[in-house]
């Protein structure tokens, strides 16, 4: 079914408790429209077909990208730590969620907004497929700068069990994470140690990684200095206001998922 030609309709959704709101168009370059038509109309059409016919409680899972860049300088960030996001992914989260406020604030069916930071799992794909086919290749091993929020998917889809039963009401907005920091050495030394490869010994200075990432930014058609941020930069989220609320509590970590992420990466290929 695509949603933004043909959303569910009331009927579709009679007897139904919870709707988990997971379907979106990310880890693509899409026109903005496409971006807007899936993640943000569609959305909200769906969300009041749930309320008209019944439905008890929605979850939309939309992003920590709908919490736009960080400012310079700033720690983890908390709920309300929000800028305006620039890129037509983070732009569409948001509009959703300005909607889903907007018209679910108060009423019979409860709204829960989760925005999960960078999900990682057996069948890892984004930038971490592309820095573990990296690794295999002989990527040496990058400096300790920065470091980024992410999460299980499993503990992920826990945590979405956990609010099935919740007694919550009105709309809620949580961001989730499992409450690490992880630099893009910490997780080239957990790969590389699932690849059964001792930890990485050659190491290039930081500008020789700037100039690099800048010349795939230039091949590449990105924004300059793109790379370089992806790799080194720092995006860290607070958990503290989800744990606080319910009773989930994270209990994975990457360094137990990439030996099952390394193998599964070689099975499919």
């Amino acid at each position: 079914m695509d949603l933004a030609q043909s959303p569910p309709t009331p009927e579709m959704l009679q007897g139904v408790e919870i709707v988990f709101h997971l379907a979106a168009i990310a880890h693509q370059r899409a026109e903005s429209a496409t971006y807007e038509s899936l993640n943000h109309i569609a959305a909200l059409a769906f969300a009041r077909a749930c309320l008209a016919a019944g439905v008890k409680r929605f979850v939309f899972i939309s992003s920590v990208k709908a919490m736009g860049d960080a400012p310079v300088g700033s720690g983890e960030r908390k709920e309300q730590d929000c800028t305006l996001p620039t890129d037509p992914y983070g732009l569409s989260k948001w509009q959703a969620e300005q909607s889903l406020r907007a018209e679910f604030a108060s009423g019979p069916m409860s709204v829960v907004i989760l925005r999960p930071a960078l999900v990682y799992g057996a069948s890892v794909k984004g930038n971490l497929a592309k820095l573990a086919s990296a690794i295999s290749l002989g990527l040496p091993r990058p400096p300790e700068m920065g470091g980024r929020s992410m999460v299980a998917v499993d503990d992920l889809a826990a945590l979405m069990c956990v609010l099935a039963n919740a007694p919550l009401a009105n709309l809620q907005t949580w961001i989730v994470t499992d409450g690490q920091s992880y630099s893009t050495r910490k997780v080239y030394d957990a790969l590389r140690h699932a690849m059964g490869r001792s930890l990485g010994r050659i190491w290039l200075p930081q500008p020789v990684w700037r100039f690099l990432a800048n010349a795939i930014d230039t091949i590449s058609g990105a924004q300059r200095g793109e790379t370089f941020g992806k790799l080194f930069g720092t995006e860290l989220y607070s958990n503290r206001a989800i744990l606080q609320a319910t009773s989930w509590q994270p209990c994975i970590s990457l360094e137990q998922v990439a030996e099952d992420m390394i193998r599964t990466r070689r099975v499919i290929r």
